[in-house]
């Protein structure tokens, strides 16, 4: 788990993004937020984490206050949640999310090169576009090895995919 920011201020004085990486699938799960706190950061594990895949093992994030508060270290032993800490000014050792930072800032600028707008606005593109892209290391998507089938792509409604073809 990961802060991203701070970027240009958006609707709701978001400027940061809250970023989640499941370490068998990639899958990733992103907030955007005006303020990191360890109350958002809960919210955060609750509403996109626990409320969509159940109860991690554990989290791995950097240092920060957020992650390591009382209150949050409290409310992940409640959960039965192991917490494990990167190294110190060294990203490197949580170099999953590092990558996949880089990945989705890239993919926000080449969006709003071409199309202009609000970053908030073009993170779920990015996101579908980064969930659906095949990986190299397993010739699958983080979509596929989390639903167990292929993302219906807007590009391709009008070729019907095996899915659609057999239970549509």
């Amino acid at each position: 788990m990961d802060i991203v920011g701070p970027f240009p201020v958006a609707s709701g004085q978001r400027k940061f993004l809250l970023v989640s990486i499941y370490c068998f699938t990639k899958w990733v799960e992103v907030e955007p937020l005006a303020r990191i706190t360890e109350g958002e950061v809960m919210k955060f594990i609750w509403k996109n984490i626990v409320g969509s895949f159940g109860v991690p093992r554990e989290i791995i994030s950097d240092n920060g206050r957020q992650f390591q508060g009382r209150r949050i270290q409290k409310w992940c032993q409640g959960l039965h949640i192991k917490q494990r800490f990167t190294s110190v000014a060294h990203p490197q050792s949580n170099g999953q999310v590092e990558v996949t930072n880089r990945i989705l800032v890239q993919g926000i600028k080449r969006r709003l090169e071409r199309l202009g707008g609000n970053w908030t606005e073009e993170l779920t593109s990015v996101l579908w576009a980064y969930r659906t892209t095949p990986r190299g290391s397993t010739g699958e998507s983080q979509f596929s090895l989390v639903y167990g089938s292929v993302a219906i792509i807007l590009a391709k409604l009008g070729t019907p995919s095996h899915r659609i073809l057999n239970f549509f």
